[in-house]
């Protein structure tokens, strides 16, 4: 009974249900949209895009937490304090350049297809990670860090047990804005050759074919709902609230 009453079963279900059904769909479009003369996406399976949409947003998301927690992290070290304005501006500049600009900048370097899109995350991505790192690691009193070195903990035992634990909750909020702006921003790989959910909204919107848009809409915004609940269950733990 708890499971029924889990949102996040019913999101993953409606999900796992619209990838099934959609492909089946084509009767209730055409109903829906009679003046377009093909109202169902057709030309990739929605599982697959399903599977490249998260692998992108996987792969965006994971460069970011390495680059991110290091960057925030060796800034808030002795060695590294004065570089740490440096660090937030590039981060922040990251983010404000438009990620269509990215993209255009990236392809004639990398090419067409998944590595741009890729890196066009990873710049968006990294401005939540390393601030909710810094914010984190600055909230961690120094009583706990006084207490670490008087039991006798080097450098890196005080950072993993004591600092990057006490800071996880703030540093999982980071990861998880981070996350949903990467879902959303995966939707424009397909612009440069990369298969996403964002393949149908593309496609959709330079033929006017609306019911590609909502069908590629529909999937990226339950895909962006199970993840940010996902995410919120990992940061209620690290915050030790069961709740």
């Amino acid at each position: 009974m708890r499971l029924l009453r889990d949102p996040l079963s019913w999101l993953l279900l409606a999900f796992l249900l619209l990838l099934w059904g959609l492909p089946h769909s084509g009767p209730l479009f055409a109903h829906w949209f009679p003046q377009l003369e093909r109202p169902l996406y057709q030309q990739e399976s929605f599982w697959k895009l399903a599977l490249a949409h998260l692998t992108l947003v996987l792969s965006g998301s994971t460069l970011a937490v390495v680059v991110g927690i290091g960057c925030a992290v060796f800034a808030t070290r002795r060695a590294g304090r004065a570089f740490r304005p440096l660090l937030e501006t590039l981060a922040a500049a990251g983010q404000t350049f438009p990620p269509v600009a990215v993209l255009a900048i990236a392809v004639p370097v990398m090419g067409f297809g998944a590595a741009p899109a890729v890196m066009a995350l990873f710049l968006y991505g990294l401005l939540p990670i390393l601030q909710g790192t810094l914010a984190g690691l600055d909230s961690v009193p120094d009583s706990n860090r006084e207490i670490a070195i008087g039991l006798g903990m080097g450098a890196w035992q005080r950072l993993w047990q004591i600092e990057l634990a006490l800071a996880a909750p703030v540093i999982m909020a980071g990861v998880r804005t981070s996350v949903m702006i990467n879902i959303g921003t995966a939707t424009i790989a397909s612009t440069v050759g990369a298969e996403s959910l964002g393949s149908p909204v593309i496609i959709g919107l330079s033929g006017f074919n609306t019911a590609y848009v909502i069908q590629g809409a529909l999937l990226v915004a339950l895909l962006a709902l199970i993840c940010d609940r996902v995410l919120e269950r990992v940061q209620r733990k690290l915050s030790g609230w069961e709740g």
